[in-house]
């Protein structure tokens, strides 16, 4: 097992990883792309725009986080990985620096917002979604040192 920055060679791997987990743990979201459009947005815009960590097995990516001063952009899980610490790992990898985060979940995502208030993010902001793609009702959580 181990911890490493992820390189462009990998976004399709994690673009196919994002879309399982997508697929399997968020079943109220539409599907709004289709696997080349997340291959080319990980690889063109998210993986260029972020530092994004992969936790592997052997040579297969069990999750990622993805984060850039200020924000935790993603923080995806294999559902079959799921539970075993990897989230935890991946976020303080986010957190490493102490500075304050923000990061956006949907408000269906029990989950999600349990996982991240369980590691002191404090609720910010309760949205309706008419401003996010997939038009689900969101939450903007902050955490500050």
């Amino acid at each position: 097992m181990s911890l490493r920055r992820a390189d462009l060679s990998q976004a399709g791997e994690i673009a196919r990883l994002h879309r399982l987990t997508v697929r399997t743990s968020l079943t109220f979201l539409p599907d709004l792309h289709t696997p080349e459009q997340d291959l080319a947005w990980f690889r063109d815009h998210l993986m260029v725009e972020t530092e994004t960590w992969v936790w592997e097995e052997g040579r297969v990516i069990c999750g990622y986080v993805a984060f850039k001063p200020g924000w935790v952009e993603h923080l995806f899980i294999h559902p079959d990985h799921q539970g075993r610490g990897l989230g935890p790992a991946l976020l303080d990898k986010a957190m490493e620096s102490g500075a304050e985060r923000r990061l956006w979940t949907f408000q269906k995502n029990a989950r999600a917002r349990a996982f991240y208030e369980k590691r002191g993010f404090v609720m910010e902001i309760e949205t309706d979604g008419s401003t996010n793609m997939e038009k689900e009702p969101d939450v903007l959580y902050v955490w500050r040192p």
